[in-house]
This record gives C-alpha cells, sequence and structure tokens, in this order.
C-alpha cells in the first residue's frame, strides 16, 4: 500500500511518462503533512467507528443476553478499552506511510504509538479484573471472600510487566536487563509496597483459615472496630460500625492481632447469656420452716423442695444429726432454691434454647458478695431480639430474688452514707 499511495501522489508530477522531481521536491513537505493530517483524521474516524459502532453492539447484545456475566464487562467499560485498541493499531500499521520521508520522526512515533497500545492493555486488564471481580461477587459462593484483594495483587503484577515493558520498548533493551535491575532495588521495592506485601500476605492466610468474610461481624478493640466487614482490599478491611461510622483496618493486623469474629454465634443454635447477679452475703442463711411453706406455693419449686428434704433428713437421720444435732446436719438455703428456681425457670423459657449448655452456677466469692451466673443460649439471634430475652430474664430474677430473703448487693452511695 505504501508503494499505490507513492505512486499516486507522483502521478500529479508526471506528464508524458516523464517526472517532474523539482516540482515535488518543493511540495513534498505539504504532502508529508498532509499524510500526517490524514491519518490523523482516519485514526479519529476509526475510533468513533469502534467506539459507536462495535461497542453499542456488543452492549446491546450483552444487556439482552440471559447471562448477567457479559452485563459486568459492560458496566466496568471492558468494550469501551478494547475500541481504543482499533485506532491505535490502524495508526501503527500506517505509520510508515505518513513518515515514509523521515525514517527519525518514524522511530519515536512507533515508539510512541506501541506505548499507547500498551497502556490500553493496562486499562483493558484492569477493567477486567474488576469484571471478573464483580462476576466472582455475584456468586453466592464467592460473596464473603476476599476476592478483590486477589484482583487487586493481580492487576500490580500484571501492570508492573507491562511497564517493564514500555520501559524496554523505550530503551530498546531486553526486558530481561530491568528485571535482573529489580534485585538491586528490592529492598527500596520493599519499603515503598510494605503495606501491599503484608496485606497481600494476610489476605491469602484469611482467606487459606476462612478467619474473616464480608458481612462478618468482628470486634477489634484496639482500633475501635465493632460492625460487620463491608470489604476486604488488599491493604485494609473496612468496617462499617453499629453507631454507622466507618474504620478502616489494616489487612495483616487481623492476623499479627487478635480480633472476635462472631459468626460462629450466628451460624450456632443460640446465643449465650453469660451474666451474673451479685448476692449480698448477709442475706444468704438457712431456710426456715416458714419460707419453705412460702416457696412451696410456686409450682416449680413444690417437688423439688419436697424430695429435697427428704433426702436431707434421710441423711440426717443415718448420721445422728436429730434433735440438737440437727443444726450440724444438711439443711437447704435459700440461695440454693434460689439457684434452683432460676434453673426451672429457664428450663419453662421457650426463649431459651433447651438443646445447649444451660446452668445456673455460684462462683467465687468476693467484697462485692456472692456471684450467681446465669449461663445459658437464647434461641433468638438477633441483636435486638437478644437483648429483650435477656432484660426479660434478669428483670424477673431481680423482682423474684425478695421471695428468697435475699439482697443484692449494691455500693453504697451519699444517700446511703447520709441515712
Amino acid at each position: 500500500m505504501k508503494e499505490k499511495i507513492i505512486q499516486w501522489m507522483h502521478s500529479y508530477y508526471t506528464h508524458n511518462g516523464v517526472f517532474d522531481a523539482r516540482a515535488w521536491e518543493s511540495d513534498k513537505g505539504w504532502w508529508d503533512l498532509g499524510l500526517i493530517a490524514g491519518l490523523v483524521a482516519a485514526a479519529f474516524i476509526v475510533w468513533i467507528a469502534s467506539r459507536y459502532t462495535i461497542v453499542q453492539i456488543v452492549h446491546v447484545v450483552a444487556l439482552r443476553s440471559k447471562s448477567k456475566w457479559d452485563d459486568h464487562l459492560v458496566h466496568n467499560k471492558v468494550f469501551k478499552g478494547m475500541a481504543l485498541l482499533v485506532p491505535l493499531m490502524f495508526m501503527e500499521s500506517m505509520m510508515s506511510i505518513a513518515f515514509h520521508d523521515f525514517p527519525v520522526f518514524l522511530t519515536y512515533t512507533n515508539k510512541l504509538v506501541l506505548v499507547l497500545i500498551i497502556l490500553a492493555c493496562m486499562v483493558i486488564v484492569n477493567r477486567s479484573f474488576n469484571a471478573i471481580r464483580d462476576i466472582l461477587w455475584s456468586i453466592d459462593s464467592f460473596k464473603d471472600k476476599p476476592v478483590q484483594s486477589y484482583t487487586q495483587i493481580l492487576k500490580i503484577i500484571i501492570s508492573g510487566i507491562l511497564i517493564i515493558v514500555i520501559l524496554s520498548v523505550l530503551t530498546n533493551k531486553s526486558p530481561v536487563f530491568f528485571l535482573t535491575s529489580l534485585g538491586a532495588i528490592s529492598a527500596i521495592l520493599l519499603l515503598i509496597f510494605r503495606d501491599t506485601i503484608l496485606g497481600f500476605v494476610g489476605s491469602i492466610q484469611m482467606a487459606s483459615y476462612d478467619m474473616i468474610r464480608i458481612g462478618d461481624w468482628v470486634t477489634m478493640e484496639k482500633y475501635g472496630a465493632d460492625g460487620d466487614v463491608e470489604e476486604i482490599n488488599l491493604t485494609t478491611v473496612k468496617v462499617r460500625n453499629f453507631d454507622k461510622t466507618i474504620t478502616t483496618i489494616p489487612t495483616y493486623s487481623l492476623i499479627s492481632d487478635s480480633f472476635k469474629n462472631w459468626r460462629g454465634m450466628e451460624e450456632s443454635d443460640g446465643r449465650r447469656i453469660k451474666r451474673s447477679v451479685l448476692i449480698h452475703l448477709d442475706s444468704v442463711k438457712f431456710a426456715s420452716e416458714e419460707l419453705l411453706e412460702k416457696l412451696k406455693e410456686i409450682p416449680s419449686l413444690k417437688d423439688f423442695i419436697v424430695k429435697r428434704q427428704q433426702e436431707i433428713e434421710a441423711y440426717n437421720k443415718a448420721h445422728g444429726y436429730v434433735g440438737k444435732k440437727e443444726i450440724y446436719g444438711r439443711r437447704q438455703t435459700n440461695l440454693g432454691l434460689f439457684r434452683n428456681y432460676i434453673q426451672y425457670y429457664l428450663r419453662r423459657n421457650p426463649e431459651i434454647n433447651q438443646e445447649m449448655t444451660l446452668m445456673v452456677r455460684q462462683r467465687e466469692s468476693t467484697e462485692h458478695g456472692v456471684p450467681l451466673e446465669v449461663y445459658c443460649f437464647t434461641v433468638k439471634k438477633e441483636w435486638e431480639l437478644y437483648e429483650v430475652v435477656q432484660a426479660d430474664l434478669f428483670d424477673h430474677i431481680f423482682a423474684i430474688v425478695s421471695e428468697f430473703e435475699l439482697r443484692l448487693f449494691e455500693r453504697p452511695s451519699g444517700h446511703d452514707f447520709k441515712n
């Protein structure tokens, strides 16, 4: 094609088979400028054609298809990036014609166009990885995986390779030369990309051990994070706290530091209640006959009191704790009855999971009294519903404790001292 275009230009200076070299030399510069302008105009027309015809056709086909993956390619403008290659490749093939009289400029313009082609490929690769990320996120099994971390590191690797290729084109040196030069500046690169490298290592470890997923409720006091994971990037993990603020945590910190992931609770059959009430030590005593008769009116305690009293009387009789010695034998206490009452109350509560651990235990006494701990699991795991069940349970405990002639421990206030 180059020879045909040159022959076509020479035909204007050929008369009766004789070529007018002098006239050609005087007008050659204008012809070169015309060829360059024509090349730019043609490239622009090709770009318009590729962008507004080919791309539009592809978009229509993608949007009308039943599959969703091509919609993500359209949304991330992958086809528009491909449309950039068409005019650049056209210019690369036609450059030798426009600059046939300027071999020095031809060398530089060829390098420039080749660099632009590589940059266009870099744009296409980055947009394609963004589309792959969105496609994987649309699959249920990948929604909670750190897909973005992997796509980011792949984009960095491929972009780095393409940058080396660009340097190779500009300097006319082999890419191997730049790869070997990286060894000399590896310490600087490690310093610059320290967070990126640590984040990549952290992402791999988190994915391998399934430590965190998008949507998990995590708590990390060091960074003030207490909420749901919204995004896992190469260098940071974004957590939306329950007060609607956003906390960003370095990815590697989730490996090097400790954090709490509530996913196990959400996937289990219940949410734990582990809370104590402090019983005033002075109110703990043996249950009198009057107290036992009063508590027998509680249906859940009647059978227990009668059965336990029979066991105690049989034990005391067998060991000689009768008459005046009865005080040294076994006797029921108001605290023990209260503990068993709470146990029975929990067993009858439909909001408490009866298949999981359920107990009321007495902890070691302290200067604040005797801790009586309720340990059980609620059926409802949602935060608001869980708090309602827990509050209802302890409302009942606080209200019923006086029926067992017990008092809750409470620090004295200024009003108490005044009285």
